[in-house]
């Protein structure tokens, strides 16, 4: 006789992680050394995975650290990882690690998020940017996200502010349908209703925007902002820990802003130096 453990719910949310990942049941099982007759077992409630199991298959699915700790609880396990604050006297290396890598971009831009674009650390190439910036935003909690959109923010001075918006709002999207977090989604609504500078619908015809395109790579997003009656122009790049271990680790972000051109890396060094 077949058991059934309809209560774990743990098998419907592997089976739609593997869904979202277009895996199917035979592909994961083969990835997970395990049977693609179990991993229909485990979907359908019919058979319990071991921890170990649970572990495998959150790997093989790429499924963030915070979401295998629901689904160990959701099959009747502990968390496996822990969730360590960043003040924590635990976290002194990581901290001293960020901020060596965030100077080591200096003068170029570079700053570290955590998992609701809350600012965690920025060199001071950042800080230079944001000169100008509301004090009102630059109350901590920082929000990267409201920094950047927001009317008294840096959106007046972004040249290319139409088609960075709408990358920045896609890629709250996709993390929205990923973690599923109501914090998350009440953010992107505020931030997405944000009033959008008419200048944004010019954008296309902008010399420094133009310029930025020419010589930007097509997998990365140019960042094309006025900065002292300087046009600067950058590619930004995101960099995440992807080795498990903390929770809090695992959902930070370092994203980098690098120059697309001479004349931005030379104002830059200037000003830094």
């Amino acid at each position: 006789m077949t058991t059934v453990f309809p209560d774990t719910g743990v098998g419907p949310l592997l089976r739609d992680w593997r869904e979202r990942r277009r895996i199917s049941q035979l592909d994961l099982a083969l990835r997970a050394d395990s049977s693609a007759r179990h991993i229909s077992f485990i979907e359908t409630g019919r058979s319990r995975p071991s921890e170990d199991m649970v572990l495998r298959l959150a790997e093989q699915l790429d499924i963030p650290v915070r979401e295998r700790n629901a689904l160990l609880v959701m099959a009747g396990y502990a968390p496996r990882y822990a969730q360590t604050p960043l003040d924590d006297p635990a976290m002194v290396s990581v901290r001293d690690g960020l901020d060596r890598l965030l100077a080591g971009y200096e003068p170029y831009p570079a700053l570290v998020v955590d998992g609701r674009y809350d600012v965690v650390a920025v060199n001071r190439g950042i800080a230079l940017l944001m000169e100008g910036v509301a004090e009102e935003l630059l109350t901590p909690p920082l929000n990267a996200m409201r920094i950047t959109l927001h009317p008294a923010g840096l959106a007046p001075r972004i040249r290319n502010l139409a088609e960075w918006r709408a990358d920045l709002l896609t890629q709250m999207e996709r993390q929205i349908a990923l973690v599923r977090s109501p914090e998350l989604r009440t953010l992107y609504e505020e931030v997405a209703g944000y009033p959008v500078p008419d200048r944004a619908d010019r954008d296309a015809e902008g010399r420094g925007t133009d310029r930025a395109r020419e010589r930007t790579p097509s997998f990365a997003l140019p960042l094309v902002i006025e900065h002292g009656g300087q046009v600067l122009s950058f590619i930004a790049s995101i960099a995440t820990f992807n080795t498990p271990m903390d929770v809090t680790v695992a959902e930070l972000a370092i994203e980098t802003f690098l120059p697309a051109d001479r004349e931005t890396a030379a104002y830059l060094r200037e000003r830094l130096p």
